[in-house]
């Protein structure tokens, strides 16, 4: 192995393995909703995140959520976030995790919520409760986590390396496409994206507080022309200027350290918040194990399966553990079964090729799933976040 792949496995390792890494996701549920075509009867598998996803999937009101995340510290943000929906107001859940910062968190936290968490969950926010009181360097939440802390750098090179403040705030209020255009176009393009920019995004250490491995960053560099920095500010330029921002919470959080009621997930919209506190956040559990060990001691069949971007992680060389967890999901699944994935990349190649045991022969993966094609691309095009290559609808044979 050479000595720069080496470091990147071992940086991208030890921060996954010590930290919590997305303080809020980065999937857009509203395509995921479409593409899903939730009913009351439907068990669904997501992977955890920073669990926004699936809270806003409970509010369609399928049976159950099973939320999966190997981290254990996704798992302990979600039971956070549950917690508050069972304990607080409105406006004091809106202050904790849409504005990131509550005055009297600590007295907040000890006598509402504390008690709860599960104790490796109460152990985790034990240590951190500086993270929601609005104090010192960090003053948001959304600066905390390692997704956080490369948001909080932004902060930094926004306000006082590239001094683009004011024109920023002038884009995220931009009434009309027009207006996004001429303002990225004239103010932002090429103060933001300087030589120091570019070199800092083409840095692994970079991508691995967003949660991008090496082996990810292949996936994109494998068919993008220009690599991961022009897929970036490509990716970036459109979310600029062809979207719509008055309603991309996913960018206004990192760029501004906070939602708005008028522009944030559904979880947090004041409907939202009453009907999950009415009950529906008691159709989700988290699970902090891998997808392969939740679905080994699960007893019942899952009908929808959202596995977020995780594949492009395992997809270098024929991974024994991508095969054995796909081999494992066909055989969990319940007929008709429905599979949401992303990749980093323009075209996923890995995933056909995979062999899986159905009924004491070998088949091919591809030959039992059936993509949505058409649909995915649709939905794809209108993705808030925008920052993946591709975007898979696929129903699995009975």
């Amino acid at each position: 192995m050479k000595l720069g792949d080496w470091f990147s496995r071992t940086w991208f390792s030890f921060i996954h393995r010590h930290n919590l890494v997305y303080n809020t996701c980065w999937e857009d549920p509203r395509l995921d909703r479409q593409a899903l075509n939730l009913g009351p009867q439907d068990t669904v598998l997501v992977i955890t995140s920073a669990g926004c996803n699936a809270l806003d999937y409970a509010l369609l009101a399928p049976r159950h959520i099973h939320a999966v995340d190997v981290n254990p510290r996704q798992n302990a943000l979600l039971e956070l976030k549950r917690a508050g929906i069972h304990h607080l107001d409105y406006d004091t859940f809106f202050a904790v995790f849409g504005r990131g910062k509550l005055p009297g968190w600590r007295t907040v936290y000890q006598q509402q919520l504390r008690a709860s968490l599960s104790l490796p969950a109460r152990a985790y926010w034990d240590r951190r409760l500086d993270w929601f009181s609005g104090e010192g360097k960090r003053p948001s939440f959304y600066y905390h986590g390692t997704a956080g802390t490369l948001a909080w750098m932004m902060r930094f090179y926004i306000d006082h390396v590239a001094k683009v403040r004011q024109p920023l705030n002038a884009l995220l209020a931009a009434p009309s496409l027009e207006e996004q255009r001429r303002i990225y176009d004239e103010q932002l393009r090429d103060v933001f994206w300087t030589p120091l920019m570019r070199w800092a995004m083409d840095r692994d250490t970079t991508l691995s507080l967003l949660g991008v491995p090496r082996v990810q960053r292949l996936q994109v560099e494998r068919s993008y022309p220009g690599g991961v920095v022009q897929f970036i500010e490509d990716r970036i330029e459109t979310v600029f200027t062809r979207l719509p921002l008055h309603d991309n919470y996913f960018w206004r959080v990192y760029l501004t350290g906070q939602y708005t009621e008028d522009c944030c997930p559904e979880y947090l919209s004041r409907d939202g918040f009453a009907r999950l506190k009415a009950g529906l956040a008691e159709h989700v559990t988290t699970h902090s194990c891998s997808i392969l060990e939740f679905l080994r001691h699960h007893r019942g069949r899952i009908s929808r399966f959202v596995l977020l971007d995780h594949m492009d992680w395992l997809s270098l060389g024929d991974n024994p553990v991508l095969r054995e967890q796909w081999s494992t999901i066909v055989q969990r699944a319940a007929p008709g079964a429905r599979l949401l994935w992303r990749s980093g990349g323009l075209r996923v190649d890995y995933v056909d090729p995979i062999q899986v045991r159905v009924r004491g022969r070998q088949r091919r993966l591809g030959e039992l799933l059936t993509y949505q094609h058409e649909l995915a691309a649709d939905l794809h095009a209108y993705d808030r976040v925008h920052t993946y290559g591709s975007f898979y609808i696929a129903d699995l044979a009975a």
